[in-house]
C-alpha cells in the first residue's frame, strides 16, 4: 500500500513545485560595484596624472640649462641635451649642507619633543581625572584655531629677551609650544584604547607613569611614528618663523636658504628648480620609507574602543 507523501501538502500550500529552478542571485550590487571601482581607479589616476605633472615639469627644468629654460616652456620640451650644471652649482656651493645639517637638527629635535610632551599632556587628559580637565582641554582645541602666523612678533619678542635668536633654540622651542594638535590627536588616540589594561595595571600597583610608559605607548607605536614624521615635514617646510629669528646664513633652514638663493637668481629657471628639489629630496625619501606608518597612524586616530 502506497504511503503518502508528507511534504507534498506543503509544497503544494507554498506553492513551490519539486522542478522549479534555483532563485537567481542578483547581480546589480556586484555590478554597481565593479562601476564604482572602475570610477574610482580613473579618479586616481586623473589625479596622480595632475599631481606629477609639476613634479615632472620641475624636474625637466632643473635638467636643462639656464639659457635654454629662459626662452620658455617650447625650448625646454624640445631639449634634448640634460645637463646637472644646476646642481653641482648648487651643491658646490657649501652653503645647502649647512641648511640641511640646520633643517635636520631642527626637525628631529621639534618631533621628538612634541611627540614626547604631547603625549603626555594627551595621557593626562585622557586618563587621569582632575580639576580643570574639560577647561585644559577647550584651551587646548582654542590653540588650534590660532593660526601661528599672527603669533609671529610676540615670539620674536620673547626669543629676543631670551636672548635665543640666531639658535636652533628660536626655530625649535616656538613650534613645540604651539603643536596643540599633536595633543588633541593623541588623546583621541588615547580614548580609544582599552581601559582594562590600564585598571589591571592599577590593581598590581603600577604608577601613572609606568601605565603610561610600559602601557599606553607601546600601543600607541603607529600613531607616534606618523605624528613624528608629520611634525618632521612641518617643521622641515616652515619658513615664515625661520625667516624672522635667523639672519645667520650658517644657521638658516632649508626653505629660508632656498628663498634667499631663488631671489638672488634673477632669470635662473633652471639653478631654481634644481634647489627646490634639492629642498623636497629628503621628504620625498622620508615618505617612501615611512609611509606605511603614515596611514597607519591617521587610520589609529578614528578608532573607538
Amino acid at each position: 500500500m502506497a504511503t503518502a507523501n508528507p511534504q507534498a501538502p506543503s509544497r503544494r500550500r507554498s506553492g513551490i513545485s519539486a522542478a522549479a529552478p534555483a532563485a537567481r542571485v542578483s547581480t546589480a550590487g556586484s555590478n554597481g560595484g565593479k562601476v564604482f571601482d572602475r570610477v574610482g581607479f580613473v579618479v586616481l589616476v586623473v589625479c596622480a596624472v595632475l599631481w606629477l605633472l609639476p613634479s615632472l615639469w620641475a624636474i625637466k627644468t632643473s635638467l636643462t640649462s639656464n639659457a635654454t629654460a629662459a626662452l620658455g616652456a617650447e625650448a625646454i620640451l624640445r631639449d634634448t641635451d640634460p645637463t646637472l650644471a644646476s646642481y653641482s652649482t648648487l651643491l658646490r656651493g657649501g652653503d645647502i649642507w649647512n641648511w640641511y645639517l640646520a633643517s635636520a637638527v631642527t626637525a628631529v629635535v621639534s618631533a621628538g619633543l612634541v611627540v614626547t610632551l604631547g603625549s603626555m599632556c594627551a595621557f593626562a587628559l585622557s586618563r587621569m581625572r582632575f580639576r580643570g580637565r574639560q577647561l585644559a582641554f577647550v584651551l587646548v582645541l582654542a590653540g588650534i584655531m590660532v593660526p601661528t602666523d599672527v603669533l609671529i612678533l610676540p615670539i620674536f619678542q620673547e626669543l629676543n629677551a631670551l636672548g635665543l635668536l640666531n639658535t636652533y633654540w628660536a626655530v625649535i622651542f616656538p613650534q613645540v609650544g604651539a603643536s596643540v594638535i599633536a595633543i588633541f590627536v593623541f588623546k583621541q588616540f588615547f580614548d580609544g584604547l582599552p581601559k582594562e589594561l590600564e585598571e589591571s595595571a592599577r590593581l598590581d600597583g603600577a604608577s601613572n607613569w609606568r601605565i603610561y610608559r610600559s602601557i599606553i605607548m607601546p600601543l600607541s607605536r603607529p600613531i607616534i611614528s606618523a605624528m613624528a614624521i608629520v611634525v618632521f615635514v612641518w617643521v622641515w617646510n616652515n619658513l615664515i618663523l625661520p625667516l624672522f629669528v635667523l639672519s645667520n646664513p650658517k644657521l638658516m633652514t632649508i626653505p629660508v636658504g632656498l628663498a634667499t638663493v631663488q631671489g638672488s637668481y634673477g632669470q635662473r629657471f633652471a639653478d631654481i628648480q634644481a634647489s627646490t628639489i634639492l629642498g623636497a629630496l629628503p621628504l620625498v625619501v622620508l615618505f617612501l620609507i615611512f609611509q606605511r606608518r603614515i596611514v597607519e597612524g591617521i587610520a589609529g586616530t578614528g578608532l573607538k574602543g
